[in-house]
C-alpha cells in the first residue's frame, strides 16, 4: 500500500505527498512555532534517510511515520493558538500530542484505511518519542519517527552506525534552518514545569525544572516513583 503513494523530494529525500500529510502539516503549522515547525519536518526527513538505510525498517508505513513525525510536538504549549483544546492542563505533554493527533486522524482521515493499528501505531510514535529506552524497540514506524527527532537533536556524529552523514544533515538544516531550536525547547519545558509541574516528576521534562527552576519552587523531592514505593511498604503491611 505505502510503496504506491504520491511522493515529492525535500532536500534530496523522498518522501509521501499525500492529501491527509497536507492537512497534517497545515494542522502543525497552526499549532507551532517557527523553530518547532522547522524542527518537525527535519524529524520526518532525517528519520527517512536513517530508516530507509536499516533493514528493519525500511519496509515500513511511510505514511504513518510521516503523519507521526510531523504531529509529535502538538503538545508543545508555546505556539498554540489561544484557548487551543490540544493542551490539557493535567496531561504530560507527549500523551497531549498523541490525543490530538488521533483525534486529527479521525476528523480528517479515511477510517477504511486507517485501522485502529495505524492510529495505534501514530499515537505510540508520539507519546513514547522521548522515551529512548522503549521506543527503539516498538514497530518499525514507531522507531523511524524517533530516529529522526533523536538526530535532530543529536545530530550526525551521535547517530550509531554512521546512519546519517553531515552532508545529508546539512541539506536537510538549508532547507528547514534550526532558528534556535534549543532555547525553543527549554522555554517549552520550564514553560511544562510551571504550569503543569505534576506531569514532569517522572520524566525528563522534570530534569529541566531541576536544573533552572530550583530558585522558583520547582522540586521533585518525594515526587518520584522510588519515593512513592518506599513510602507505601505494602510487605510492612501483609497480614501475619
Amino acid at each position: 500500500m505505502t510503496s504506491e503513494l504520491p511522493t515529492r523530494v525535500v532536500a534530496g529525500v523522498t518522501v509521501p505527498d499525500t492529501p491527509l500529510l497536507t492537512k497534517a502539516l497545515e494542522f502543525a503549522r497552526e499549532h507551532s512555532t517557527d523553530s518547532t515547525y522547522n524542527h518537525i519536518n527535519r524529524s520526518l526527513l532525517l528519520g527517512t534517510i536513517i530508516s530507509d538505510k536499516v533493514p528493519t525498517t525500511k519496509d515500513r508505513d511511510r505514511e504513518a511515520h510521516a503523519i507521526a513525525a510531523v504531529l509529535h510536538d502538538l503538545g508543545f504549549p508555546i505556539g498554540h493558538p489561544p484557548h487551543s483544546d490540544v493542551i490539557s492542563k493535567d496531561t504530560r505533554f507527549e500523551v497531549d500530542g498523541a490525543h490530538a493527533a488521533r483525534a486529527f486522524l479521525k476528523r480528517e482521515a479515511d477510517l477504511q484505511q486507517w485501522d485502529k493499528h495505524r492510529l495505534q501505531l501514530v499515537w505510540d510514535a508520539i507519546a513514547l518519542h522521548t522515551i529512548g529506552s522503549v521506543v527503539f524497540h516498538k514497530e518499525p514506524e514507531v522507531q523511524a519517527c524517533a530516529y529522526g527527532i533523536w538526530a535532530d537533536f543529536q545530530g550526525p556524529d551521535r547517530v550509531p552506525g554512521g546512519l546519517l552523514t553531515w552532508d545529508e544533515y546539512n541539506a536537510v538544516v538549508k532547507e528547514f534552518p534550526r532558528l534556535g531550536l534549543m532555547k525553543g525547547v527549554k522555554d517549552n519545558m520550564l514553560h511544562l514545569c510551571k504550569t503543569k509541574p505534576e506531569t514532569t516528576y517522572d520524566n525528563t521534562v522534570g530534569e529541566w525544572g531541576d536544573r533552572y527552576l530550583q530558585n522558583e519552587g520547582y522540586s521533585r523531592e518525594g515526587k518520584l516513583t522510588q519515593y512513592l514505593l518506599e513510602t507505601c511498604d505494602l510487605d510492612e503491611k501483609e497480614p501475619k
